[in-house]
């Protein structure tokens, strides 16, 4: 068994593996990201979705601010769990080399070949000195030749392509959603509701607003989807009814209020009709 300094001394290299074979530092990243808000990808008939949890953290902050969601070409796009600094670096190589791709060879990058190009810079960082790994996973979805990818990059840089899939927090819960409820004939609008259902069953305490959603599609590209759609999407799921329900319970108690003040006036009014009789 391994002493406190031996394992200090793995615990803190960036490019030694462990004795049980474990590279300590990678584990961490993943842990960071783990800790990160939940961001859903899913693959649909018509292209892919991608939904992730943009609570902003204080009242005061501008929740445009969040960026959880980009645009790394018109056919290609990401999101992200994680450190954001980190992603922001990633993302950055990525929307390079899609622009490299295009002026080199007149041609839109491959959504698999842009994935491995980033996970291969990633890997490097897991077995070179003087640096560590990113804390940030990504998921990078688009079209290819007309047929829907979506792939996940964790911060080993291992690169897989997945139906539907999450990074971030949440994952057991969100993941189990993903694999019972996905299937294959899911229309775009689905793959929203699916996504929502889905982090809703980690965490149903959210709204529209906090919610950034995103398609990719062959015929309009990458797309955002304004507020209004994912309102639908939520009554959809059915996320919404329970603010219904307080509406409906607010109108009761203030209808019984009403009825409670007429009652009040009337008997104030016999009382005072009381009072003249006893006069008189």
């Amino acid at each position: 068994m391994m002493g406190g300094n031996d394992q200090q001394a793995y615990d803190r290299g960036t490019s030694l593996f462990s004795p049980d074979g474990r590279i300590y530092q990678v584990e961490y990243a993943r842990e960071a990201v783990s800790r990160g808000a939940p961001s859903v990808g899913v693959r649909t008939t018509d292209g892919v979705v991608f939904v992730a949890m943009s609570r902003p953290s204080s009242s005061l902050m501008e929740a445009e601010s969040i960026e959880k969601l980009h645009k790394l070409d018109d056919h290609v796009g990401t999101a992200s769990a994680g450190h954001v600094a980190d992603a922001r670096q990633l993302i950055d190589l990525a929307r390079r080399q899609s622009q490299g791709n295009r002026l080199r060879y007149g041609e839109p990058v491959g959504v698999e070949t842009l994935t491995k190009f980033v996970t291969d810079h990633i890997q490097e960082n897991t077995q070179r000195g003087g640096t560590r790994p990113y804390g940030a996973a990504l998921l990078i979805g688009g079209i290819d030749d007309g047929e829907p990818r979506l792939f996940a990059a964790d911060p080993s840089g291992t690169p897989n392509e997945w139906k539907a899939t999450v990074i971030g927090g949440g994952r057991q819960d969100i993941q189990g959603h993903l694999e019972a409820e996905w299937t294959d004939d899911l229309s775009l609008s689905d793959g929203i509701e699916l996504a929502i259902a889905a982090l809703a069953a980690h965490d149903d305490e959210f709204e529209p607003s906090d919610l950034a959603v995103a398609t990719v599609t062959e015929a309009d590209g990458f797309r955002t989807v304004p507020v209004e759609e994912v309102e639908t999407a939520f009554e959809a799921v059915g996320l919404a009814a329970d603010d219904e329900t307080d509406a409906d319970e607010t109108d009761a108690d203030d209808e019984t209020d009403a009825d409670e003040t007429d009652a009040d006036d009337e008997t104030d009014a016999d009382d005072d009709g009381s009072d003249a009789d006893a006069d008189e």
